[in-house]
């Protein structure tokens, strides 16, 4: 299942596929340009008031969000009939997978056998597990014999690593050993989230525009509940989108047709999904590439005509909003009193609770390695060794190992947050999660930045070993209060905009039947401004919005007065630290043996400190 083979899709089916593409995009399309609008609206609005932004403690960090490229030897499930083959993988920084026949052929340059973004995958470690996944594909596939199984059967995997995803074919991957599995692993699921992530992490009013404009999108055609299915780019999210609404004929008119049984018809149902999708992927990226010029012009237009109206257009928006306010109240607080309130602290508390045990375990994590930098500048004053620990306490951020200690607090959200599928409809557990990654990865790259540039102003030459990790701890002291401070507000804004992600789609979805008959009534007020950024439907849902925000807030407000969060981690994370560089304290330790603590008063010589720039980040 590795190099891709002639499409399944004829001629016919390719262009059907296309149209439909089309027709995405020409409904679509004008959704974006008036979220493209409102966008630049709210972005101009928000230079009137003070952000809380500016008053973040901790310097932010310049350096990209990345994973770091990790490359070796895998075997591959390739070929028909599929056979394991010995490859060389490499997984490049941005999150994509390529693979090789030979470590050379990467050396030399050449081009890969195969490639993929990460896009939407997800890693499985059990062969069991896959398997059973296989079985669900197809479900009237009927008794699977050996035969029909005997890629996996006959050769039993040991350290499998098998990539999953809903629309595309299996990639199927095994190391040569357990810590090679678990390597690779970290890795991929950090590609994983960097190349989901990437429009949610974009302060671009595009961005905030394009995950608007496919939420309503998606309203207009009755899907109200929050899900998974704006992880990616932009072209792939409009892809998935478009997936999800063609994936019920597929199954009704394609897949019965498909040859063969058990799980080999299971593998050819992957591989058409797999064609479907990356014809409706071409599509896409070539309808936004064909959009892209109009939408730079338009974001141009929009700054020079808003800015000089923007207090006129607030005061009406006002304006508006308060008669709305008047029509909803009653239909609103019905429903929050029947249907959110007596559920609004068990979505505070599960947030609550991801959120201090990630950012706990971070902490932790950022103040042992700062004390590991401060106790190697007194056991083993040498400017080599201390350049090394510098560059790892600056890689810290990247370190898939060492992260997923702080990331792995996340993770048994997902399983909890499924109790909301039933009230809520809300689907978007696996996209919670990687936000809560992404916040933790973040502040824990602002909070090195900060330790490195704080350093690097303090430490001179004149100082001996001693007054320098002095000096260090002082410094270590300033950017875990930064760090606390910061980690409060993050706290606060990441569990506001979920529980609005989780709220807002349902409570709408609530008021649909009535509450919308009355926006026709106010929407020549609207349209008076003559500018698309406002419009009464945006209106509508700011108003709710801001009555829930009201009800979170105070629920917020209560669960983390109360809360505390008791994390014995420090344990796991010094015994990491210690994994990591066993070998050069065990040389240092050699060589101090000799002494007893506290036997010497003399002041220790001037120790070889790095010249000025080297705690830079």
């Amino acid at each position: 299942m590795g190099g891709r083979s002639s499409s399944p899709l004829d001629k016919q089916q390719q262009q059907h596929l296309r149209g439909q593409v089309d027709a995405l995009l020409r409904n679509f399309l004008p959704q974006y340009r008036v979220q493209l609008a409102a966008s630049v609206l709210w972005q101009i609005s928000q230079e009137l008031v003070p952000q809380e932004l500016a008053g973040c403690q901790l310097l932010h960090s310049k350096k990209l969000p990345r994973v770091r490229e990790h490359r070796g030897l895998l075997s591959q499930l390739q070929g028909h009939p599929p056979d394991w083959q010995l490859i060389f993988c490499v997984l490049r920084g941005d999150g994509r997978l390529e693979w090789f026949s030979h470590r050379e052929e990467y050396e030399n340059g050449c081009r890969p056998l195969g490639s993929t973004a990460l896009t939407g995958y997800t890693v499985l470690t059990s062969q069991r597990e896959y398997l059973h996944l296989l079985d669900t594909l197809c479900p009237d596939s009927g008794e699977h014999t050996l035969e029909e199984s005997a890629p996996f059967l006959e050769m039993p995997v040991n350290f499998p690593l098998f990539l999953q995803h809903p629309f595309r074919r299996h990639l199927c991957f095994s190391a040569a050993t357990g810590e090679a599995q678990r390597a690779w692993r970290l890795a991929l699921e950090g590609g994983i989230r960097l190349r989901g992530t990437v429009l949610q992490r974009s302060q671009a009013p595009a961005a905030h525009a394009f995950l608007d404009a496919i939420r309503l999108y998606r309203q207009h055609r009755g899907h109200f509940g929050h899900d998974d299915m704006t992880l990616g780019s932009d072209a792939e999210v409009l892809t998935s989108v478009l997936m999800q609404e063609l994936l019920p004929a597929l199954r009704a008119q394609i897949q019965p047709g498909l040859r063969g049984t058990g799980r080999a018809r299971a593998w050819a149902w992957t591989e058409l999904l797999d064609a479907v999708h990356a014809t409706v992927l071409a599509g896409a990226s070539a309808g936004l590439r064909t959009f892209q010029p109009e939408k730079d012009e338009l974001l141009v237009a929009l700054q020079r005509t808003i800015r000089p109206d923007v207090d006129q257009m607030l005061r009406l928006r006002e304006r508006v909003a308060g008669k709305l306010q008047a029509v909803v109240q009653g239909p609103l607080e019905l429903c929050l009193r029947r249907k959110v309130d007596a559920q609004l602290p068990r979505v505070t508390q599960t947030l609550v609770n991801t959120l201090e045990a990630t950012l706990a375990a971070v902490q932790t994590l950022l103040a042992q390695g700062m004390d590991r930098l401060s106790r190697n500048l007194r056991e083993s004053p040498s400017g080599a060794r201390l350049r090394k620990e510098v560059y790892s306490f600056g890689e810290m951020p990247w370190d898939p190992e060492l992260m997923q200690t702080c990331y792995c607090e996340a993770e048994p959200s997902q399983g909890r947050l499924g109790c909301l599928v039933v009230p809520f409809g809300f689907l978007g557990a696996r996209s919670l999660v990687f936000g809560a990654q992404d916040l933790a990865q973040q502040l824990m790259a602002d909070a090195v930045a900060t330790f490195l540039q704080l350093a690097d102003q303090c430490l001179t030459t004149a100082l001996d070993c001693n007054q320098a990790a002095q000096q260090l701890e002082k410094v270590r002291g300033r950017v875990l209060k930064k760090f606390q401070s910061d980690s409060d507000s993050a706290q606060r804004r990441f569990i506001r905009r979920w529980q609005l992600c989780i709220l807002l789609p349902f409570v709408l979805s609530q008021l649909e039947p009535s509450c919308k008959e009355e926006l026709p009534e106010l929407e020549g007020d609207v349209l008076a401004a003559g500018s698309s950024a406002l419009t009464i439907e945006g209106i509508y849902e700011d108003v709710i919005r801001g009555v829930l925000l009201q009800r979170i807030d105070g629920e917020l407000k209560k669960t983390l007065s109360t809360s505390y969060v008791s994390c014995d981690l420090d344990g796991c994370l010094e015994a990491l630290w210690n994994q990591a560089g066993a070998d050069e304290q065990t040389g240092a330790q050699r060589g101090t043996s000799s002494k007893q603590p506290g036997s010497s008063t003399k002041v220790q010589p001037l120790c070889p400190l790095p010249p000025p720039g080297m705690f830079r980040s």
